[in-house]
């Protein structure tokens, strides 16, 4: 009886996958690329020292000092804002006992750019009034909703011309509207420049390179 009902079920499986829709599925992708007017760079000042005021009133000085030279360089202060403020103590192990080394600060501010090209400018202009950290430079464009519009509908032209490129080498006939279309998940790839600490130069060189935005599509046409 076992074997007799293993048997049906067997059957009905190989008949369901070998059943189908008369429906063609393809995956579109389309690509955008464009160059990036803004940037967000995060940078800092880290202090360390025995007694947590003098090296936080240090840390502030330097902080201070930062923010005057970048607004020197047109940068509006509302483009300024602090992201991290931390103070931490700081031990050592030594034969399996914590020992106190002292404190240390971190301030890490994130400055808005109307441009890419005054980059090097503020990184410059930053690491001579005392930042010592440098976590993230990255770029955006304004045109990203425009780009990323763009990319979307050259996904689904591909979609269609995958479906009709199949239609055509199995001789059916394709529906001229999809019957389902879903987007992917995608999206910009973002240029980012990992932090480390910029040596003084007359202008520390910053390359944004291009933003690339992707879009995907799954879509279902018909055939007869």
């Amino acid at each position: 009886m076992m074997d007799m009902l293993y048997s049906a079920h067997t059957k009905h499986e190989a008949s369901s996958e070998s059943t189908c829709d008369l429906k063609i599925e393809v995956v579109g992708e389309g690509t955008v690329a464009v160059a990036p007017d803004r940037t967000l760079i995060t940078l800092g000042a880290i202090t360390e020292g025995k007694v947590v005021q003098p090296i936080q009133s240090e840390n502030g000085a330097i902080i201070t000092a930062i923010i005057e030279a970048v607004t020197a360089l047109g940068v509006p202060r509302e483009q300024i804002q602090t992201i991290t403020y931390d103070i931490e103590p700081q031990y050592d192990y030594e034969t399996g006992r914590q020992v106190f080394r002292g404190y240390k600060v971190t301030h890490l501010l994130q400055i808005h750019l109307n441009d890419v090209e005054g980059t090097g400018a503020v990184i410059d202009a930053a690491v001579a009034k005392g930042a010592n950290s440098i976590t993230n430079i990255s770029f955006a464009s304004s045109e990203a909703k425009a780009a990323e519009q763009q990319a979307l509908q050259l996904a689904v032209q591909s979609a269609a011309m995958k479906a009709k490129s199949i239609a055509d080498t199995l001789g059916v006939a394709l529906s001229a509207i999809p019957c389902g279309v879903r987007e992917l998940s995608h999206g910009a790839e973002p240029v980012l420049f990992k932090g480390a600490m910029m040596a003084d130069s007359a202008a520390t060189p910053i390359e944004p390179g291009q933003l690339t935005f992707r879009a995907s599509v799954r879509v279902w046409y018909l055939f007869a």
